[in-house]
């Protein structure tokens, strides 16, 4: 996959990554790669409770970003630093007061709370998500705004990364990119869609304003003391997280999907928003920049799933490498977080067939990275035929750096050569290539289809998909019930 070496950064940069698991800042050298050492963490644990609750605590997350600013600078890393980048989380939103406090903790994606919407019986969502890339679901401010609405009175809202950028420069904006995962922008105008706040029952004003790609501010005064090599650095707007992970990946045109594994997965294909082919239903799209667009699938069970399914079982190896990939008789259908929009299938739906006696631990865990990479090779061929060809692959996140198994289950399942991306920090390395007009290659291993293993997951996916459409029929008429 022959990429051509783009500009590098003039001096070093500094990333923050906005995550739901974790807060980080790291150092990025001239070729946007990570500075050993140069990174502070901050781990951060969502509050979940019954009703599908899931919430963070706004000033424990920024104060907690705001002391990795602090252990960057105790370790001498904030210095020569010439732009400021954020990568974040997508769909966040929180209530604000008149005063511009806010009234409710952090309301991130995973939280699956929501109230009914009295829509006009004119209303058309296939037109609707044509034009935002979105649909009336819980992920999308169309629907959190009236559910907010229902227990509090708040006078604005805005999202995780528009307050912290509003901490660190005093300013209150946000960028085409997080708009765009509001589900409240129209992707051709990049400006809020005016029938979505009529949804949502809001006006432009109560939302932040959407600033150029080219925006930038400067750190406030109040923090000059406290990071003196930071004063006057230019701070960039948000890019989310799925498009910076994209293009940190190395898969920044319309010839390459980018399938990235973290706490959730997806693929996606970045390519000009002029132009842009027709939006199937069954995909969403967001904005990049002011000039491209992201579309793709996403997959609520992925590094989670490993995670989870790894401690459940006190798994010493975090890779089933006795296990041939497409071997197992067990079928995982790794609904375990629900599914993403526009299916409906609620949390608590992971399921597993076929178990017996024999079956170990490590069976279930390569069954359930087989279901995991199943699932994301259904996005990949929408969009390979949304694009009219068979797509190239990178291959990107800290769930494809951490096994080298999942890498090859992936490839084998795709049936196609991919391109391994050397770098796990993707979304930071992301964020400075999108603000600062970088092309990043992705470095890593190159990966071929093992003709045996391809053959054996060929052989389990029709048995996969029938007992998925149960899985599905099963999840949806239990949660009607």
């Amino acid at each position: 996959m022959p990429r051509t070496d783009g500009p590098k950064l003039d001096g070093r940069c500094l990333a923050l990554d906005l995550g739901t698991s974790s807060a980080r800042a790291l150092v990025l050298s001239e070729d946007a790669s990570p500075i050993p050492g140069a990174l502070a963490r901050h781990k951060i644990s969502p509050t979940y409770a019954a009703a599908g609750e899931a919430t963070l605590d706004l000033h424990d997350y920024i104060e907690g970003l705001l002391g990795c600013l602090d252990e960057l600078q105790q370790n001498g890393q904030l210095t020569d630093i010439t732009a400021i980048v954020l990568s974040s989380q997508w769909h966040s939103i929180i209530a604000l007061d008149n005063n511009g406090a806010a009234l409710t903790p952090v309301i991130p994606w995973v939280d699956t709370r929501s109230v009914d919407l009295a829509l006009d019986p004119s209303f058309d969502e296939r037109a609707f998500h044509a034009r935002t890339g979105a649909w009336l679901h819980r992920l999308y401010w169309t629907r959190r705004i009236p559910w907010l609405r229902s227990f509090t009175s708040p006078a604005s809202y805005a999202g995780l990364p528009d307050l912290v950028l509003e901490r660190l420069t005093g300013e209150r904006v946000t960028s085409v990119s997080i708009a765009s995962g509001t589900g409240t922008l129209n992707l051709a105008s990049g400006a809020y869609d005016d029938e979505a706040l009529a949804v949502a029952g809001v006006a432009a004003g109560q939302l932040p304003p959407i600033v150029a790609t080219g925006w930038t501010g400067a750190l406030s005064s109040e923090y000059a003391r406290r990071w003196p090599g930071l004063v006057g650095v230019p701070i960039h707007p948000p890019t989310g997280d799925g498009a910076a992970s994209n293009v940190g990946t190395g898969g920044y045109d319309e010839t390459t999907a980018a399938v990235t594994v973290g706490t959730s997965a997806a693929v996606r294909v970045v390519h000009p928003i002029e132009g842009a082919p027709e939006l199937p239903w069954e995909l969403w799209r967001y904005r990049v920049d002011d000039q491209r667009a992201v579309t793709g699938m996403a997959f609520s069970a992925a590094g989670n799933l490993h995670a989870w399914l790894t401690g459940v079982l006190n798994l010493d190896a975090p890779e089933p490498t006795d296990v041939e990939i497409g071997s197992s008789r067990v079928i995982a259908i790794p609904f375990h977080a629900g599914t993403r929009p526009p299916d409906t299938v609620p949390s608590g739906s992971g399921v597993y067939f076929g178990l017996s006696f024999d079956d170990t631990a490590a069976d279930l865990l390569a069954a359930s990275l087989q279901g995991a990479s199943l699932e994301i090779d259904r996005g990949l061929r929408m969009l390979d035929e949304l694009f009219g060809r068979p797509l190239e692959v990178v291959l990107g996140g800290g769930g494809i750096d951490a096994s080298a198994w999942w890498r090859r289950c992936l490839t084998a399942t795709f049936d196609r050569p991919t391109e391994v991306c050397s770098e796990p920090e993707v979304g930071a390395r992301g964020a400075a290539a999108v603000a600062l007009g970088l092309t990043p290659q992705p470095g890593g291993d190159h990966l071929e289809p093992v003709a045996a293993e391809v053959d054996r997951v060929k052989a389990l996916r029709p048995r996969y998909e029938t007992l998925r459409g149960l899985a599905v029929q099963a999840s949806t008429e239990t949660s009607i019930g």
